[in-house]
């Protein structure tokens, strides 16, 4: 069934803290969720980008802010409101000896509206997997095992973390396409990752954290101004010297180039990529890890 996203955010925090001591591990965070949305938190690791996904799921108390996930605080979660929120966290569960289908079967009575499991293993790409044991599956196969068990549920809100580690190439398009297909029905997702050309496929808006506080926030496209930013153009002329220029008129540029010779020999022109963007945004100790 489709949801239709409502005029109230998924999420929202306002000038979230969480300290343990004198440290502040989250130091102020704000941001809303619009309600089927795909949202990327990035951020390093120890940014406190765990530690707020932490608290919006209800696991972890914060010191002091306002949080709302799907009209309730997450600091006194319910039965109800957790069958309202999927999980796909970065460490696997001990599920002993039971095979795929057992599993997911058994997940599925956790919850008042489940997706049918055999679909949602097909879904994930265990089909071929569906009798064999969790505990002989390999690590990518264990964590597509892990998603299945977060999208059981039928979640209104899933959280992704780390979601495709693991994953080959193949599995990985197979996944995001699973995750399009989601958010297309109205789920909406909350996803970390450390892939760049995961967020720049999927996420409808970002926010990247960095020391425990939000740097920037924008859509793939605009993170950092890339979308403003001059571009390289670089060609080699016709004595064969190579030449480089930066331009916010690339096309201008380019065009004048075609007008005085033709094709320029090696044209390219490289905009500021997304892991460009993220990694001018963090402090050099962060980038330099």
């Amino acid at each position: 069934m489709s949801r239709e996203p409502e005029g109230e955010p998924a999420v929202s925090v306002a000038d979230l803290h969480k300290h343990y001591g004198t440290k502040r591990a989250v130091d102020g965070v704000s941001f809303e969720v619009p309600a089927g949305q795909v949202f990327a938190l990035l951020g390093p690791n120890g940014a406190g980008k765990s530690t707020t996904v932490e608290v919006l799921e209800g696991y972890r108390a914060r010191t002091s802010g306002e949080v709302r996930v799907l009209g309730a605080d997450p600091g006194r979660p319910t039965p109800a409101w957790r069958s309202r929120i999927g999980i796909v966290a970065q460490s696997t569960r001990d599920l002993s000896d039971l095979t795929v289908t057992e599993v997911v079967r058994q997940f599925a009575t956790f919850y008042p509206r489940p997706r049918r499991p055999e679909a949602v293993i097909e879904q994930v790409g265990l089909a071929d997997d569906a009798r064999t044991r969790a505990s002989a599956l390999s690590g990518g196969r264990r964590r597509r095992l892990d998603v299945a068990l977060g999208i059981v549920g039928d979640p209104e809100l899933l959280f992704l973390d780390e979601p495709t580690t693991g994953f080959d190439p193949e599995a990985r398009r197979e996944f995001w396409a699973l995750v399009q297909l989601l958010a297309a029905d109205g789920t909406t997702i909350l996803l970390t990752t450390h892939y760049l050309d995961e967020v720049e496929v999927l996420a409808d808006a970002l926010a990247v954290i960095d020391g425990g506080r939000i740097v920037a926030t924008g859509t793939p496209a605009t993170l950092g101004g890339r979308d403003r930013a001059a571009a390289t153009v670089r060609w080699r002329d016709a004595g064969g010297t190579w030449r480089t220029e930066l331009t916010g008129e690339p096309a201008a540029l380019v065009a004048r180039l075609h007008a005085a010779g033709g094709e320029p020999d090696g044209l390219s022109v490289h905009r500021p990529t997304l892991e460009d963007a993220y990694l001018s945004l963090l402090t050099p100790a962060e980038v330099s890890r």
